[in-house]
Formats: C-alpha cells, sequence, structure tokens
C-alpha cells in the first residue's frame, strides 16, 4: 500500500480524537443554557436535550461502522520503512484543524438556550459519547485480531473511514504509544520525537 517512508495515524486515536473535546463543550454549553429560562423553559429544553443526547450519541457509534470494519478486514502488515505518529500528534492535529467548527459548535449550543435551553449542549455531549464508544469497540476489534489499525495520515484528514482510505495497515499491540482503542499506553517504553520506526515495534 505504497513505497517509502510515509506517516501512519492510529484509526482509533483519530476516532478518539473529538470525542473527550465535544463531550465537555456539550457538558459546559448545557450547563450554561440551563440557567436561560428560554422560550420553551428549561424542563422541556432538557427532555428535548436528553432525547438529543441518545440520537446523536447512537449515530455518532453507528454511521461508518461498516465501512471500519470492511477496511479491518482487508488491512495488511505495514512495512518497515513507514513511521508511527505518536498520539498526541494525531490528536493536536484533529483538534488544530477543526478548531473553529468546535469554537462554533459551543457558541451555537449556548446561542441555541435562548430558544431550547441546554437542548443543543447535550446533543453535542452524545456525539462525543458516541464516538468515545465507536474507539472502545475498534479497540475490541484490533484485541480480536491481535494487530493496530493504522492508516496514512494523508488519507485521513477528513475521517479515517472516508472514501478515498483505500484500506488500513497493521502492526502488533505494541507498536506506537497508545493501546487498543487509542488510550495513552501507561506502561512500556514510548515513542520519542512525534514519530517512531515501526521496525522498533514488538
Amino acid at each position: 500500500m505504497g513505497r517509502g517512508a510515509y506517516a501512519l495515524a492510529r484509526v482509533a486515536v483519530i476516532v478518539r480524537a473529538p470525542a473527550r473535546r465535544l463531550w465537555w463543550l456539550g457538558v459546559f454549553g448545557a450547563g450554561i443554557g440551563g440557567l436561560v429560562p428560554g422560550l420553551t423553559g428549561r424542563r422541556i429544553g432538557v427532555l428535548a436535550g436528553a432525547a438529543l443526547f441518545v440520537l446523536a450519541a447512537g449515530t455518532a457509534f453507528a454511521v461508518r461502522r461498516k465501512r471500519y470494519a470492511l477496511l479491518a478486514r482487508g488491512a495488511s502488515r505495514a512495512g518497515k520503512t513507514v513511521f508511527l505518529q505518536d498520539r498526541a500528534v494525531t490528536m493536536r492535529n484533529w483538534r488544530r484543524a477543526r478548531r473553529w467548527w468546535l469554537a462554533a459548535a459551543f457558541l451555537a449550543a449556548v446561542g441555541s438556550s435562548f430558544a431550547v435551553p441546554a437542548a443543543l449542549g447535550m446533543a453535542l455531549a452524545g456525539l462525543g459519547a458516541g464516538l468515545w464508544a465507536k474507539a472502545l469497540w475498534l479497540g475490541a476489534l484490533e484485541r480480536r485480531n491481535d494487530v493496530l489499525l493504522w492508516v496514512r495520515a494523508e488519507w485521513a484528514r477528513s475521517s479515517p473511514a472516508a472514501k478515498q482510505v483505500p484500506g488500513y495497515l497493521t502492526t502488533g499491540l505494541g507498536a506506537g504509544d497508545a493501546v487498543a482503542g487509542g488510550a495513552r499506553r501507561r506502561a512500556g517504553r514510548s515513542a520519542r520525537g512525534g514519530a517512531a520506526k515501526l521496525s522498533t515495534a514488538r
């Protein structure tokens, strides 16, 4: 899947990258919005928000799961010339590319509370929860197959399951600085300097 040296980013880390940010923006947005009576009143706003939370979480978790599974089934072993992008670098790149979108979503959540208090904030929190659940699902898939799933960084700028992504690459479970599911590796030696050669991975 391509020759020469290029960077790989963890699929689960990309999915996980917006989860915490969306969750907390949603929580703060809903909390601020709950202070505003709004046109519908707080009770209706919170009830609508609860429904939106469930809907958003379910949608974020379910969308493109078949595509992820298909790419995972067709994944090939990564070569020794690639570089594994650090978890922190992958998350920072995602957030920097979308910081204005996140800011606009937070402002919209707060502003919409003058109509329906807390509802849009709870929907944002639901998106974060759904993406977190999807990262955990990917982690279970990785552990079941005894591999970590990676994608070329330039292919996954919009999504690791986008149409332009032709396939995934795999390494052993000990590679990189993130465990199955994209969480930070707590034990063992992490890669330094933002990238690590695959030949050093277990």
